[in-house]
């Protein structure tokens, strides 16, 4: 029996650079940590884009960076990185009731000393 294939719309901000008081070790707790962050966000899609669609029938993807970014809590310690995901994927979700799933990756850029990527990824759905 044949599955029928859902169309779908993914809104991508990659690799945000940001610096967060993050970490369960001493050595972590007192300074900010550099994490890569990207977040992506799965969109109820349009029946169809025209030339003219305006931005309403989809997302701005300025907001993915606004939740990554300048909504993160300032001087607030997250000890798991698994916090830092969670908040960004509340924040997009309450950006926008049409947002059915995101998914955050984090890596901690400290933890690398060959170019590894070491981290989480974390999804959502909207319950």
């Amino acid at each position: 029996m044949m599955r029928e294939q859902q169309d779908f719309l993914v809104l991508e901000v990659d690799d945000l650079d940001v610096d967060i008081l993050t970490g369960i070790y001493s050595e972590e707790t007192h300074l900010p940590q550099p994490l890569r962050i990207s977040v992506h966000a799965l969109l109820e899609i349009a029946e169809h884009y025209e030339l003219d669609t305006p931005l309403d029938r989809s997302k701005n993807y300025m907001d993915l960076k606004h939740a990554a970014t300048d909504a993160l809590p300032k001087n607030v310690h997250f000890t798991l990185i698994e916090a830092v995901a969670d908040h960004i994927i509340d924040t997009v979700f309450l950006q926008d009731k049409r947002v059915r799933h995101v998914k955050v990756k984090i890596i901690k850029l400290a933890l690398s000393e060959k170019g590894e990527s070491i981290g989480i990824t974390m999804g959502r759905w909207r319950k």
